[in-house]
């Protein structure tokens, strides 16, 4: 079961997969000194947990939001100098680890999408259900807005970035709506858009494919943060910084990032040996073995504990070699 964690700043939230993270992790960090890096710090719930269960352990936390880093550092105090925590985006994950001079580690974990701090955050715009200003950047620091997106870029982009990261099947018609609507008056509020979407996307399929706002705000946050990029550079980084029995655990919210796991882990995974050869070629053989039978879901203890839960997918490995 579940338990609710509180942060440095008096929030409580519930760690999505708590303990089956630490289950996977723990192997490789029992009884000796570890350094595992959490990529995704968010509220620093998953780092809490992992610290507190293992006293040998450095922990270095990256986020790309500095609301983050502040919160996660109050709650995180008590660990003194076991915590590195710094403000980037995980697929920097290997230079800050040769910053720090802690390569190569024995863990890493992902926890990927949108945070609680993100998504509760009213002035963020990262949900449809409450209206607030168009902006979805993870690190409001920089970089352009959702709006900036909306109100900018050419429809044929547009139509790309609803079908490619929202999985639209009414891209080309929300588009068509949204260049009509921002040739009179730019888009600023997150009402704005939802009302447009309501509109747009046929009643028929808003009665069984949910929510007719939440594809488009998904695509429109992958595209502000660059997400998927920064996944496909992270990945292989990550799994470049585990030592030989070292582990990963990556949890996936949407079947764009589920996808891109899976590959990435399956060839790590994969013999590069020619098939029709009697023996494994030396240096040839898999670097990873994977931990989870396919991506694993929630349980439904876990998504009536949170319901945030509900659309999660896990897939972990351990490097078994170096590589070639």
């Amino acid at each position: 079961m579940l338990t609710e964690q509180e942060d440095g700043g008096g929030h409580r939230h519930v760690p999505v997969l708590l303990n089956r993270t630490l289950e996977l992790l723990a192997p490789a960090l029992e009884g000796r000194p570890a350094v595992v890096v959490d990529a995704t710090l968010g509220l620093g719930g998953h780092s809490a947990a992992l610290l507190a269960a293992h006293p040998r352990l450095t922990l270095v936390g990256l986020d790309r939001d500095p609301q983050a880093l502040e919160m996660a550092g109050r709650r995180l105090v008590a660990y003194g100098d076991r915590i590195h925590l710094v403000h980037a985006v995980y697929d920097r994950v290997a230079d800050v680890l040769d910053d720090l001079g802690l390569a190569p580690v024995q863990g890493v974990l992902f926890d990927l999408g949108v945070s609680s701090l993100q998504l509760d955050a009213d002035e963020r715009g990262f949900s449809y259900s409450r209206d607030s200003d168009l902006d979805m950047r993870m690190d409001p620091t920089r970089g352009p807005t959702a709006a900036d997106v909306l109100n900018t870029y050419a429809p044929g982009d547009l139509v790309r970035i609803l079908r490619e990261y929202g999985e639209e099947r009414f891209a080309t018609r929300i588009v068509s709506a949204v260049v009509k609507r921002r040739a009179k008056t730019p888009f600023v509020r997150s009402a704005d858009l939802v009302e447009l979407l309501y509109a747009a996307v046929p009643a028929a399929s808003r009665r069984t494919g949910g929510h007719p706002a939440k594809r488009t705000f998904q695509a429109l946050r992958i595209e502000v943060n660059g997400e998927l990029e920064a996944l496909r550079g992270a990945l292989p980084a990550a799994i470049g910084s585990l030592a030989v029995g070292g582990r990963i655990v990556v949890l996936s919210y949407h079947s764009l990032e589920d996808r891109m796991v899976k590959r990435e882990l399956a060839a790590g995974a994969a013999s590069r040996t020619p098939v029709d050869l009697p023996v494994e070629l030396p240096g040839h053989g898999p670097e990873l073995r994977l931990l989870t039978r396919g991506s694993e879901p929630a349980t439904d203890d876990e998504i009536e504990d949170n319901p945030r839960a509900a659309s999660v997918r896990c897939r972990a490995a351990e490097r078994i070699r170096e590589a070639a």
